[in-house]
């Protein structure tokens, strides 16, 4: 199979539920991909009626009456922004050449590196923009993938009519048969981890399968957090002629939204890793993906399908965008947070950007407050945060819990609720008084209770916001969940700055004291260590305890390797912030008071 060439070496993630809902409408057709998240079906239908009535497309609501309306629902939306990335990208090759045109800016955004703009410049220097150049651009030009997320733990079983519906109605699997119906030739970014009934349900849809060209209509992207986690994940899939067509690697810590914390493995070291075995696991993935293929009659591709790697988590320079393609031999890099900060590329309301712009390093800060139990990159003082604080004053904590897409927990009913529910919280506390516990006990175990978060809620909110669509639940109180790398960039900027940024052609920090990423990394893997330990009850048992060595034999697994690279590759700065980082784990270790081990 041919290899597919990348115009762009950086794709925008999903973040959070709204904030990218949109976001290949404005810039897939300027050959840029990006990830709509699949939670809320909702909200899609809601954009969905939003841009049909500004692009004057025929819609017709899909209620929550009708069978099967979330994958309906989830189908329709992601039509229609293909049918509108097309008519936008139409408009871009048909544009004129000329200063600030969408065909301009098409290029103008490309890397000067690109080989398809470098073409289309000779071209350009030969002959000017004549008619041969005109068919030229109809026929090289790519637009941006649509590609979607489903977080593989946002389940919930459903029913209907009183009634539990097989589980192929639940959330995730109704999410991926939407895609599988829509028309977009994607990917799927499966987040979360492993969900074996729902990685099974792949199998149910043709798109998924090599045609017989050995080309895949829609592909498979695993977001995992190290090599052990692509290899379990990539054979369960391998086994059942599922191919996976990227692993998108992200930083357990250094990253928005949830934090899938490792056990103190470090960035560098898990790219390096995957750098070493690449080859490997393709070998061993295509093996298992053929007999899989064949015991299915389907035609085994003549050699290895395409297989990229990507990472993405505190990337913040144009030089660490180049180090990380260039040493770990990357496809592409993700780059978040810093795009909240871009108008043109994803949607935030006007209130929570002022705030992002003016939040520092304190402002931001790993939480509690996913109902998930996952823990959760977030910004002091949202809006969210204040409508939650204010029901706590009033002596009612927790959310009416009116979306219902996080409910998991069964640890006091049996059908299971959220655990920002008004509901949890209340037979929550009502458990923890009943338990005798002295004042501080119960302090620090009702402010963890009542910390989580109606993000269902506050994660769609800011859309809602932006476009004047009516909502009836919280008005104006979103969550946000930005990246500790958000404080090192506090304006608003165009997308044609925000990509010359990442591009070297122009620098847009406001602060020029931003540690590595790497250094940032493990800062926050230290902190996160030192919780760890302070958190655990003494004496300790054997289990914590192991875990812990584990973690901080892991963390000087990783200093040792950045001794090594950051030499290797001339970062005096990084050299230095490593030091004070491995000082500061030293000084720690050695205050850690002697523990029994039960």
């Amino acid at each position: 199979m041919t290899q597919t060439k990348l115009n762009h070496t950086f794709h925008v993630p999903v973040m959070g539920v709204a904030f990218t809902i949109d976001s290949p409408i404005k810039l897939a057709p300027l050959g840029i991909s990006s990830v709509i998240s699949m939670v809320d079906d909702t909200l899609l239908e809601q954009m969905r009626a939003y841009y049909a009535n500004q692009f004057n497309l025929a819609y017709e609501e899909i209620s929550n009456k009708v069978a099967d309306f979330r994958a309906k629902r989830i189908t329709s939306y992601l039509n229609l922004v293909q049918d509108i990335v097309q008519i936008k990208f139409n408009q871009v090759k048909n544009a004129a050449w000329e200063k600030g045109s969408e065909l301009e800016k098409y290029f103008r955004l490309l890397p000067d590196t690109a080989p398809l703009k470098k073409e289309f410049m000779l071209r350009l220097t030969l002959s000017g923009f004549d008619a041969h150049l005109r068919e030229w651009v109809q026929t090289h030009l790519l637009a941006g993938d649509i590609d979607i997320n489903i977080m593989t733990k946002l389940d919930r079983e459903n029913e209907m009519n009183g009634e539990k519906l097989p589980s192929e109605f639940n959330d995730a699997h109704a999410a991926l048969r939407g895609f599988a119906q829509s028309n977009l030739s994607s990917s799927v970014v499966l987040s979360a981890g492993l969900n074996p009934r729902l990685y099974s349900y792949f199998e149910q849809f043709p798109d998924f399968y090599p045609d017989a060209q050995g080309a895949l209509k829609k592909r498979i992207i695993l977001k995992i957090s190290d090599y052990r986690s692509a290899l379990i994940q990539g054979k369960f899939l391998a086994k059942k002629g599922l191919w996976v067509s990227e692993f998108r690697m992200e930083s357990g810590l250094n990253c928005g939204g949830h934090a899938f914390a490792t056990d103190g493995l470090l960035m560098g070291p898990i790219l390096e890793e995957f750098k070493q075995n690449r080859d490997t696991l393709k070998a061993t993935l295509f093996e298992l993906y053929s007999a899989a293929l064949k015991e299915k009659n389907i035609a085994v591709p003549a050699k290895p399908c395409e297989q990229k790697f990507t990472a993405q988590g505190g990337v913040g320079t144009a030089q660490e965008h180049a180090l990380l393609l260039e040493q770990y031999q990357l496809d592409a890099v993700g780059w978040g947070s810093t795009f909240l900060l871009v108008p043109e590329a994803t949607t935030v309301d006007d209130a929570t950007l002022e705030q992002l712009c003016r939040a520092r390093e304190d402002d931001f800060y790993l939480s509690e407050n996913s109902p998930l139990g996952v823990r959760f990159n977030n910004i002091r003082n949202n809006s969210m945060a204040l409508v939650k604080e204010h029901l706590i004053q009033k002596d009612r904590p927790g959310s009416s819990c009116p979306k219902k897409y996080s409910v998991l927990n069964k640890e006091y009913t049996v059908d299971p609720i959220c655990t920002a529910s008004r509901q949890y919280q209340h037979l929550r506390l009502h458990d923890l008084q009943s338990q005798g516990l002295s004042p501080e006990v119960y302090q620090k175990e009702f402010e963890l209770t009542t910390t989580r978060e109606c993000l269902c809620v506050g994660l769609t909110n800011s859309a809602l916001l932006r476009y004047q669509i009516p909502t009836k639940y919280y008005e104006g109180a979103v969550s946000i969940c930005p990246g500790p790398n958000l404080a090192y960039f506090n304006n608003l900027v165009s997308l044609q700055e925000m990509v010359d940024h990442i591009y070297g052609r122009q620098d847009i920090l406001t602060r020029k004291d931003r540690p590595n990423l790497f250094v940032k990394e493990l800062q926050l893997y230290i902190a996160f260590f030192k919780e760890a330990v302070s958190n655990s009850d003494q004496p300790i048992n054997k289990q914590r305890a192991n875990y812990l060595a584990t973690f901080e034999k892991n963390l000087q697994a990783g200093i040792n390797y950045y001794k090594q690279f950051f030499n290797e590759n001339q970062l005096p700065n990084a050299i230095e912030g490593l030091a004070a980082c491995e000082q500061e784990l030293q000084s720690f270790s050695l205050q850690i008071p002697p523990v029994v081990i039960a």
